[in-house]
C-alpha cells in the first residue's frame, strides 16, 4: 500500500498535518475535515470553485483537455454511437447494459411516462402567462403528494422507483407546460414512440392531425438530451445534493435542481444566445458585434463561446454542431433572421484568430440553441428541455450521496464581516 501524502500547515505555532488523497483522475484533493477542530481556522472558498464537496464515481471533467467522461466513457463517443436512454443505464448503474438489460430498462421508462391525471389540474392553476420553469419546479416539487409510494429514501426500492419516475415523466411535464403556455391540449404520451420521439410529438402534436416525427429531428433531440445528461458538480447538481443532504425526498431534491438551473448562469445560457442573436438582429450587423466583442472596454460579449468550464474546446460541441447542420439542412434558414446570424456568427468568429487565439469556440450552448430555434421552440423552453436531460444527472448523483457512508447534512461557513455584539437600545432611545 502507497504511503499516505500529507500537507503540514502551520498556524501560530500550532503544525497541522492534512491527509492528501489521490483521485483517479484530476488534482490531489487535500482533506480539511478536521482544520477547524485542531486549528479553529476554516477555509475561504467563494463558490466552492476550490473545494471537493464530495467523492463520485460518476462523471469527471479535465477542462484544460476539453474532456468530459461518463463512468470513463467519453462524452463524443456516447453521442455518437449511444442514446439517451442508454446513457441514463450508464449514468445510473456505472456499466452500459446489455441488450437485455437495455430493453428492459427502457420498458420501465416507457411505461412510466403518463402523469397522475389530477396533476393536469395543477397545471390549469397556473397564469396561461407562467414561465414554463415555474410550472415545472411546483409541478415536480408536487410529485411527492401523488406518488407516496416512493419518497422513503431509506427504502432502495422506493429509490429506484422515484429514479424511473423522474426520467420517464420529466419530458411529459416539460412538453404539457409548453402546451399549457401556447394554450393547445395536452398530448399524452405513446408507449411505440423512443423518448425523444415521444417529447416531440407532445410538444407539437395537436388533435385535428397526426404528427409523424422527422427522425433527423429526433436524432438531434436525443444527442441534446445526451449531452446534458450530466456534467459533474455544477450548481443545480450541487443543489440537489445539498437538499438531499438533509434527507429531503427525492422530488423535492429534483426540484430545487431544476430551480437552480433557471438562473441564467446556468441553465440559461441557450436562451442568452438566442436573444444574443436577436439583438443583432441582421447578418449585415455581424462585423459591429465581433468588433464589439473585441473591445475590452465594451461590456457587450459573444453568448454561447468559450466556456467557463473547458479552457480548450467543449467536447460537446462537435458533436451538437453535426446535428445543428443536419437540422437547418432538413428545416432550412432561409425564412429565419436568426439562424442565419447564427450561421455566419459562427463561420465569422471561426475564421476569426482573435477568437482562436483566446479559445472562445463556440460551445454546446450555442449550438443546442441553434436546433431548438430551428425546431420551433420559443426561448422560454430551451431552459426546460436541459431540466429534463439533467434530470438523470441529478438522480445519479441523489442516489450515489444517499449511499455515501459519510453522508452529513450540507453546513458551508461564513467569512463573518458584519458589527460584533452590542446590547439592545429601546426604541424612545434610538
Amino acid at each position: 500500500m502507497a504511503e499516505q501524502k500529507t500537507a503540514t500547515l502551520h498556524i501560530g505555532d500550532k503544525s497541522i498535518e492534512l491527509p492528501i488523497y489521490s483521485p483517479t483522475a484530476g488534482p490531489d484533493v487535500l482533506d480539511i475535515r478536521k482544520l477547524y477542530a485542531q486549528g479553529n481556522v476554516f477555509t475561504y472558498d467563494p463558490g466552492f470553485t476550490s473545494t471537493a464537496s464530495c467523492d463520485s464515481t460518476i462523471t469527471f471533467i479535465d477542462g484544460d483537455k476539453g474532456e468530459l467522461l461518463h463512468r470513463g466513457y467519453p462524452i463524443d463517443q456516447l453521442a455518437e454511437k449511444s442514446h439517451y436512454l442508454e446513457v441514463c443505464y450508464l449514468l445510473l448503474y456505472g456499466e452500459l447494459p446489455t441488450a437485455a438489460e437495455l430493453e428492459d430498462f427502457e420498458s420501465r421508462v416507457t411505461n412510466h411516462t403518463m402523469l397522475h391525471e389530477q396533476m393536469m389540474n395543477f397545471f390549469r392553476g397556473f397564469r396561461r402567462d407562467a414561465h414554463p420553469m415555474a410550472v415545472m419546479v411546483g409541478v415536480v416539487g408536487a410529485m411527492s403528494a401523488f406518488y407516496h409510494d416512493s419518497t422513503d429514501i431509506a427504502d432502495p426500492w422506493q429509490r429506484e422507483v422515484a429514479s424511473i419516475r423522474l426520467i420517464a415523466k420529466m419530458p411529459t411535464i416539460a412538453a404539457w407546460a409548453f402546451k399549457y403556455s401556447i394554450g393547445q391540449p395536452f398530448v399524452y404520451p405513446r408507449n411505440d414512440l423512443d423518448y425523444a420521439s415521444n417529447f416531440l410529438r407532445m410538444c407539437f402534436a395537436v388533435p385535428t392531425e397526426d404528427y409523424v416525427v422527422d427522425p433527423i429531428l429526433s436524432r438531434a433531440m436525443d444527442r441534446i438530451f445526451t449531452l446534458h445528461a450530466d456534467h459533474e458538480q455544477n450548481a443545480s447538481t450541487s443543489t440537489v445534493r445539498l437538499a438531499s443532504s438533509s434527507g429531503a425526498n427525492p422530488f423535492a431534491c429534483i426540484a430545487a435542481g431544476i430551480a437552480c438551473l433557471w438562473g441564467p448562469a446556468h441553465g440559461g445560457a441557450n436562451q442568452a444566445c438566442l436573444e444574443m442573436l436577436q439583438e443583432i438582429g441582421s447578418v449585415d450587423r455581424i462585423p459591429e458585434y465581433i468588433a464589439r466583442a473585441k473591445d475590452k472596454d465594451d461590456p457587450f460579449r459573444l453568448m454561447g463561446f468559450g466556456h467557463r468550464v473547458y479552457k480548450n474546446f467543449d467536447p460537446r460541441a462537435k458533436v451538437m454542431k453535426q446535428s445543428a447542420d443536419e437540422v437547418l439542412e432538413l428545416l432550412g434558414v432561409e425564412n429565419n433572421p436568426i439562424l442565419q446570424v447564427a450561421k455566419e456568427l459562427e463561420a465569422a468568429a471561426l475564421a476569426d484568430p482573435y477568437f482562436a487565439d483566446k479559445k472562445l469556440f463556440p460551445n454546446v450552448d450555442f449550438y443546442s440553441g441553434i436546433i431548438l430555434e430551428a425546431m420551433g421552440f420559443p426561448t422560454a423552453m430551451f431552459t426546460p428541455i436541459f431540466a429534463v436531460s439533467r434530470t438523470v444527472g441529478w438522480i445519479s448523483q441523489w442516489k450515489e450521496q444517499l449511499e455515501d457512508p459519510n453522508l452529513k447534512i450540507g453546513r458551508p461557513r461564513q467569512l463573518y464581516q458584519g458589527v460584533t455584539l452590542r446590547d439592545y437600545v429601546d426604541v424612545e432611545k434610538r
